[in-house]
């Protein structure tokens, strides 16, 4: 059984996420997340791949290291990313894969709208930042997802992520005659191919049972 501690945080992500899919009823919703979504091209795919092949060597590596592997959701007994509701709790139980699946079906549908969200707040108004500031906010980036339980070897390599959603928004936000709605959503439409990557990567390991 699935102790107190890690029951608490599944909860709390599990509300968070359920937040995030019922926006999806609103039809205004709707119409933003389906018109991100049909401007994803192949060319966002197969950028993403090499970036996500960076961020999974350089995490591999920094995890030796014990002062990087540490992550409070795998000190309570989690498995990766609490978004994911895997844990070592749940092993064994109808958790280990009922939890997971729940997530995943209110997640996926949404992950257009959190995408959005933090490219809105990492990316917009970066073609004013000097190459120095948009290194630091790449990194805070990274960071930042240490604060929802992943490692923090984890979260230094996803700065590589940052910096090409980064370039993403730049090459966006030039294409778009210098507007910033257009930097940040060529980023958020980086950014969505990357994270369904991420999941179709998640979903093969599950299938291997990895």
């Amino acid at each position: 059984m699935l102790d107190a501690l890690s029951l608490v945080v599944l909860l709390f992500v599990g509300t968070r996420l359920f937040g995030g899919t019922r926006l999806l009823g609103r039809r205004d919703v709707r119409d933003h997340v389906i018109g991100i979504v049909r401007g994803l091209r192949l060319s966002h795919f197969l950028l993403c791949w090499p970036v996500l092949l960076a961020v999974v060597v350089v995490a591999s590596v920094a995890l030796m290291l014990p002062v990087l592997s540490w992550g409070w959701w795998s000190a309570i007994g989690g498995v990766g990313n609490p978004v994911l509701g895997v844990s070592e709790n749940g092993s064994g139980t109808a958790f280990e894969w009922v939890i997971p699946a729940v997530f995943a079906a209110m997640l996926i549908p949404a992950l257009p709208l959190f995408a959005e969200s933090e490219e809105r707040r990492f990316r917009a108004g970066t073609e004013s930042m000097t190459t120095g500031r948009r290194a630091r906010r790449a990194v805070e980036f990274g960071l930042v997802h240490c604060l929802i339980g992943i490692p923090i070897g984890v979260g230094l390599a996803l700065s590589i992520g940052g910096a090409y959603f980064t370039w993403a928004y730049l090459r966006g936000y030039e294409r778009g005659g210098k507007s910033r709605a257009a930097g940040v959503l060529e980023s958020t439409r980086a950014h969505l191919a990357y994270n369904l990557s991420v999941f179709l990567l998640i979903g093969a390991a599950f299938a291997l049972g990895v």
